[in-house]
């Protein structure tokens, strides 16, 4: 069995790792987001006084939650996948149909969406842009500025996502702890 080089397991821990952290990270959004939760359920249902924030709060974080998620769940293998024949191939043919749909698919398409997220964060924030549709009119750049650091992860993810590829594709192997 070939051995990978050095550099390769680096740049692949490396990016997993940043994967990781912001996994951990997103995680605790969840805490504010149940806490508005609670919060607006008790002020309603307990003292007749609803929040005119808790709903949006809630609806920011939890964009937040499942759009910065993205690069961690690609690292978990988390997203969506048809292995009716993937699982039956080889590690490289696997690595040679991964590599091939990343370079074509994954990568174009999110290098786009992002350049794309960046000008639509970029004018909400110049502009001061609010939510007209809620009463309590909270400023909206966060939430697309999340999308674009989204984005930046998950194309960090692919990166190592790619790499691992590559290297089955070549070897025959996958990295060690990336067994598909």
């Amino acid at each position: 069995m070939k051995r990978p080089p050095a550099a390769l397991v680096a740049a692949t821990r490396t990016l997993d790792g940043i994967s990781r952290l912001s996994g951990w990270l997103v995680g605790w959004l969840i805490v504010p987001m149940v806490l508005s939760l609670v919060w607006e359920v008790t002020a309603r249902y307990v003292f007749d006084a609803p929040t005119i924030w808790a709903y949006d709060m809630t609806s920011f974080l939890y964009g937040a939650f499942f759009m910065l998620g993205a690069a961690y769940t690609l690292l978990a293998k988390g997203h969506i996948r048809t292995d009716t024949f993937y699982a039956a191939w080889s590690p490289r043919r696997q690595g040679w149909v991964d590599a091939v749909c990343y370079l074509l698919f994954f990568f174009p398409g999110l290098i786009a969406f992002a350049v794309v997220s960046w000008d639509y964060f970029a004018v909400s924030f110049a502009r001061g842009e609010r939510a007209v549709s809620s009463p309590w009119m909270p400023i909206i750049w966060p939430l697309k500025l999340s999308l674009f650091v989204a984005l930046v992860l998950l194309l960090l993810q692919g990166l190592s996502e790619l790499l691992k590829s590559l290297w089955a594709a070549y070897s025959g192997a996958w990295l060690d702890g990336d067994a598909r």
